[in-house]
């Protein structure tokens, strides 16, 4: 908590109307007749239409039950059961049909399961460039327990960019991710650049929660030590009464300053603002990232990176 008094509601910069129509609809049902998740809709994202007018849509796999209990997250907990073997065909199904150019998948944590679902993740990608060679494909996995065998197993499914949001500093770490280290998730990104160091690292933090200043800057100087490329800050907002309350929301121009500080201090590419959640703009991001990849000294190749983790 902060000695701040808690803003009584929501700012104006913070109204925007929700998705409807025809097309929205057409998705909907596309997805539903699936038995398909996307996190676009399952979180009501308001920036979802854009996203897809821009080719990029965010799926759920392993279930729709978290076996984790955040402060944040919406997502329900709790036992879940297995997960379907037909899903990674399926969502690259949902990938083909949408004329996806850039696909986001992401998960519940289960660690109920014996590799984290690291497999799944490593199969979906598969299935996607299988079917849609040209589409780019970013994972924003868990923290897989610190099983980073699991983690080589999804980085040799050769995603385009290794998303794992790091959420928040790590003071508020107890209670907004209770079950989850800062330092696990500090070694997972990494783990990512040691292994393939070609591959794009993210991260993510949403801001309101009670961090300072100092403590985020920091957390930003952390991301960038482990080799993080891509950043996104967006504005925590509370799913319901019994999530954490929203300590400040944060506005836009403060957003704006955020991006240019975090760019200046060496993040390839970064988008910051009230809205911005973990897919938005993913595949500017990711060529932004790249290009500034491209001008960086020759890097290790994959078989010589993935030969060097024996140790794993």
């Amino acid at each position: 908590m902060t000695d701040r008094q808690r803003p009584a509601g929501k700012p104006g910069w913070l109204r925007r109307r929700l998705p409807s129509g025809p097309e929205y609809e057409r998705l909907r049902r596309l997805l539903q007749g699936r038995g398909l998740t996307t996190v676009c809709q399952e979180a009501q994202c308001p920036n979802q239409f854009e996203c897809y007018a821009g080719g990029t849509a965010t799926f759920m796999i392993l279930g729709r039950r978290c076996s984790r209990n955040c402060g944040f997250c919406a997502v329900g907990h709790g036992p879940d059961g297995p997960p379907d073997p037909e899903e990674p065909a399926l969502v690259a199904q949902a990938v083909e049909e949408m004329g996806l150019r850039y696909a986001v998948v992401t998960s519940v944590t289960r660690d109920d399961l014996a590799d984290g679902g690291a497999s799944f993740f490593a199969a979906t990608i598969r299935a996607i460039k299988e079917r849609m060679p040209a589409t780019l494909v970013e994972v924003l996995i868990p923290d897989l327990q610190g099983d980073w065998t699991g983690l080589l197993e999804i980085l040799r499914a050769g995603p385009d960019v290794l998303n794992h949001n790091i959420e928040t500093v790590p003071r508020l770490y107890p209670v907004v991710r209770p079950g989850a280290l800062y330092s696990r998730s500090l070694d997972l990104l990494r783990q990512v650049k040691r292994i393939a160091p070609e591959i794009p690292a993210k991260s993510g933090i949403m801001l309101g929660l009670g961090e300072s200043s100092e403590e985020l800057f920091a957390t930003l100087d952390d991301l960038l030590a482990v080799g993080c490329d891509i950043l996104t800050l967006g504005q925590y907002l509370q799913p319901s009464p019994a999530h954490l309350p929203v300590e400040r929301f944060v506005p836009p121009e403060e957003f704006q300053s955020l991006q240019a500080k975090a760019l200046a201090r060496g993040f390839a590419g970064v988008a910051a603002g009230p809205f911005v959640r973990s897919s938005y703009q993913a595949e500017d991001l990711y060529r932004q990232a790249v290009e500034r990849q491209s001008e960086k000294p020759e890097q290790t190749d994959n078989a010589t990176a993935y030969a060097g983790c024996k140790d794993l």
